[in-house]
This record gives structure tokens, C-alpha cells and sequence, in this order.
């Protein structure tokens, strides 16, 4: 079975999170940062992940740290439950609407870290979460899962619906990317053999 275990102690967060690539989209989640556990509940049950999150961070600064450090361990934990990777579909592309917003998302579980995000937020907040902390999760997630993700907002005004439909468009896509391909299981999908 596809799954990790991850903990991380910084003088900043405290993390504890276990991930189920194969599972049915079940979650436990506290992290501190309500907004944030509204995101990673929608994106473990639209990817089918079973995840679970606890996070002790310094929210009494701001939720940056917690986000960001978060970010790097599902970043972690993606990476360590792919393994080498072989059998995945490796590539997986979605476009997303939710309500007047358009999300584009794709993703190449490439080996090689990289984010392209274009997402303008209309607020620079949601209730209390800073939006700019969208891209910083996302930044965080890429360099410790070497996958390359593009997000694009095509269309969108309201923040929270924004944000909202870039978790559900990652999840998707993840979902995808990540799924083994029965006809080709045995192999890495490269023609240089490794990821």
C-alpha cells in the first residue's frame, strides 16, 4: 500500500501527518488554521486520500509558519508514499469550475520542482487567513515533492471560491497523476528510467 508517516519538530510547528494514497478520501485534520483545515479536508476527499494533519505552530504570530511547514510535509509525504514511482500516470491536467471561478491545474510528477502559480485574490483575506498564503502552501509542497504544478485562476471573484476551487483542481489532478496505469504498472513512466 501507497502511504506515509511524517514528523517534523521546528522551533516554529510541530507536525504529525499520515497519508493514504489508495484510500477513500477520509480526513483528520487540525492544524491550527481553520481555513486551512477547510482546504486539506476538501483536497484528501476529492483526491480519494486518506490524510490526517496535526499541527502545533505559533499561530499567535501568524498562520505563515504553519501553512508553509504543512506545505513541506505533504510535500514529504507524497513523495515518500510515490516511492520510485513506477506505474503512475505521472501526468494529469484539470480544469475546475466552482461557481463564477474557472481553475486551471496540472501537474507532472516529474522529479523536478517547479510552480507556476497565476491566482489573483480579489481580498487579501478569507475570514482571517491571509490568501497570500495559498501560493506560500504551494510553494512549500513543490520543493519537497519535486513535482511541477501550474495553477492558473481562468476566471473568479470571490477569495474563499477561489481558493476553494485551487484545493478541489489539485486534489483532481493529483488524484490522476498519481494513479497507477494498469496496462504499463511495471514501468517508470521515463524514458530515462528513473524519476
Amino acid at each position: 500500500m501507497r502511504t506515509s508517516q511524517i514528523s517534523r519538530q521546528t522551533a516554529e510547528t510541530k507536525i504529525s501527518l499520515s497519508l493514504a494514497l489508495d484510500g477513500s478520501g477520509s480526513s483528520e485534520i487540525d492544524t491550527g488554521v481553520g481555513f486551512l483545515d477547510h482546504m486539506l479536508t476538501l483536497f484528501a476527499r476529492h483526491g480519494r486520500f486518506d490524510l490526517a494533519v496535526k499541527c502545533d505552530g505559533d499561530t499567535y504570530v501568524d498562520d505563515h509558519h504553519s501553512v508553509e511547514d504543512i506545505g513541506i510535509v505533504l510535500g514529504s509525504a507524497f513523495a515518500q508514499a510515490l516511492g520510485d514511482m513506477r506505474g503512475i500516470n505521472r501526468y494529469a491536467n484539470v480544469i475546475l469550475p466552482m461557481d463564477e471561478t474557472l481553475i486551471l491545474c496540472a501537474v507532472d510528477i516529474s522529479g523536478r520542482a517547479y510552480l507556476g502559480f497565476d491566482a489573483e485574490f480579489t481580498s487579501e483575506k478569507i475570514g482571517t487567513f491571509d490568501t497570500e498564503l495559498v501560493e506560500e502552501f504551494f510553494a512549500a509542497f513543490v520543493r519537497t515533492s519535486n513535482v511541477t504544478l501550474h495553477i492558473r485562476k481562468l476566471d473568479g471573484k470571490n477569495s474563499h471560491h477561489i481558493a476553494e476551487g485551487i484545493f478541489k483542481a489539485f486534489a483532481r489532478t493529483m488524484k490522476e497523476a498519481c494513479a497507477i496505469d494498469e496496462k504499463f504498472s511495471d514501468e517508470i513512466p521515463s524514458t530515462k528510467g528513473v524519476l
